[in-house]
């Protein structure tokens, strides 16, 4: 409870960062601790009909990697709907790409409902010299289509694609974080434009170094989520050949609805921005998916120094 509180006041006191959105530190950041210091504050709409299938989960939330059975075993136990994002951590020379992935069981939208979902963003940041570097850009995923955002002070332009707004700076923890907004039943994701819930009930998700906790209903504001690496043992990556969870190549297992709908980040995809962007450039290729997202980079390298994601 205590905890709680203390999340609702650094949000009620939260100012909207300008101009220099950097990190601080007095060491080097490991990976998670990149993760941590950009992850999103997470605005989650919720439906009143069905919130518990708005929850964020982790895709083992049933115990098992089982996901043609994650649609029905969504009611068996609430309490493991711990709030859970995955993350991923790859870099070239000039930036670090941090890859945030939300889950939910069920996308329960009216027209295509499906088992399973999986949409989240790309986030670009830039080695300054300062142990977390400068975030630059924010690319989203809503459905089938990436959306493009700058925090204040970014010099990048339009490039391929327009920028569809400004980032909506947080504060948390003593830094700024980007904060986004995800649909209810389809999960759709976008940057937060700092309004309210449609129809006046939603989660707020805060990152969380340690566990991540269950909201109380479908209008809980401070909710924490724990983060995932994607390439840890057993995690995502490491099950990236099981049919168990995948159907295919990036593609969860999932028989309710439309079949094996949903996809992890090396599947995510934008229908229609390129030949040479192919399904998963995003997280496996994201230096060249920016380098044609934005114009005015400055110094900026495609040359990966570490990149799990290719061979």
């Amino acid at each position: 409870m205590l905890r709680r509180k203390l999340a609702s006041l650094v949000l009620a006191v939260s100012a909207i960062a300008v101009i220099g959105i950097t990190g601080t530190a007095d060491a080097a950041a490991g990976d998670a601790d990149l993760a941590y210091r950009w992850a999103p504050i997470h605005y989650q709409d919720s439906a009143s009909s069905k919130y518990t299938a708005d929850y964020l989960a982790p895709v083992d939330y049933d115990g098992d990697w089982n996901t043609r059975n994650n649609w029905e075993n969504l009611d068996a136990n609430v309490s493991r709907l711990v709030g859970t994002v995955y993350y991923s951590v790859v870099e070239t020379d000039t930036h670090w790409f941090i890859t945030y992935a939300f889950f939910h069981p069920r996308d329960w939208k009216t027209l295509g409902p499906h088992e399973n979902d999986m949409e989240g963003l790309l986030l670009t940041v830039r080695k300054d010299g300062s142990p977390y570097g400068v975030l630059q850009a924010m690319v989203t995923l809503s459905h089938d289509n990436f959306y493009s955002y700058t925090p204040p002070g970014s010099p990048f332009t339009n490039g391929r694609e327009n920028i569809d707004g400004t980032l909506i700076m947080q504060n948390w923890d003593g830094q700024p974080h980007p904060t986004g907004f995800q649909e209810a039943k389809g999960h759709g994701y976008k940057a937060w434009n700092g309004g309210g819930f449609p129809g006046g009930d939603g989660i707020v998700y805060y990152p969380s170094r340690g566990d991540g906790q269950v909201p109380s209903g479908g209008n809980d504001r401070s909710v924490a989520y724990r983060l995932v690496d994607i390439f840890g043992a057993g995690g995502l990556w490491d099950r990236r050949f099981d049919p168990q969870p995948y159907a295919s190549w990036g593609t969860f297992a999932g028989d309710n609805g439309r079949a094996n709908a949903a996809h992890a980040p090396w599947a995510w995809d934008d229908m229609d921005d390129g030949s040479d962007l192919q399904p998963g450039v995003i997280a496996t290729d994201p230096a060249y998916l920016i380098s044609k997202y934005f114009a005015n980079l400055g110094t900026y390298s495609l040359n990966y120094t570490r990149n799990t994601y290719r061979p």
